[in-house]
């Protein structure tokens, strides 16, 4: 599985995920020239932003816990993530004191038996 289908199929289950936790989702992939939303969502007055990070693994395989998706996450990433969301509340008139939260959401996929497990990294500081 290549890198883009595996992040594509990690939106899809973060995004069923959220809807079970009662988000709303507003926008996918939210693109600019700098950077990507990975999910934007709302819920109860607040507008979340959601960087997902995938792997996928066969358990017969030796996974390597000590390295986890959001790992990936890394200083450039949140400068990234920081202005992306900046641009995103200019552009949709909600300016800077919107309320707003940020987080991870690093998504396992078992290609063994077709499931996941997703890992929610709340309230992350940018």
């Amino acid at each position: 599985m290549d890198n883009r289908h595996k992040g594509m199929l990690g939106e899809n289950i973060a995004c069923r995920f959220l809807v079970r936790q009662k988000f709303k989702i507003l926008q996918r992939n939210y693109r600019k020239k700098w950077g990507e939303l990975d999910i934007i969502g709302f819920k109860d007055g607040v507008l979340h932003f959601f960087e997902v990070k995938s792997v996928t693994y066969i358990p017969a395989d030796d996974f390597d816990p000590a390295h986890t998706p959001e790992e990936n996450v890394n200083g450039f990433k949140m400068r990234q993530i920081r202005r992306m969301i900046s641009t995103f509340l200019a552009e949709t008139g909600r300016g800077a004191e919107f309320e707003f939260r940020f987080h991870v959401l690093s998504v396992f996929m078992d290609l063994e038996v077709h499931r996941a497990r997703v890992k929610w990294i709340k309230d992350v500081i940018l």
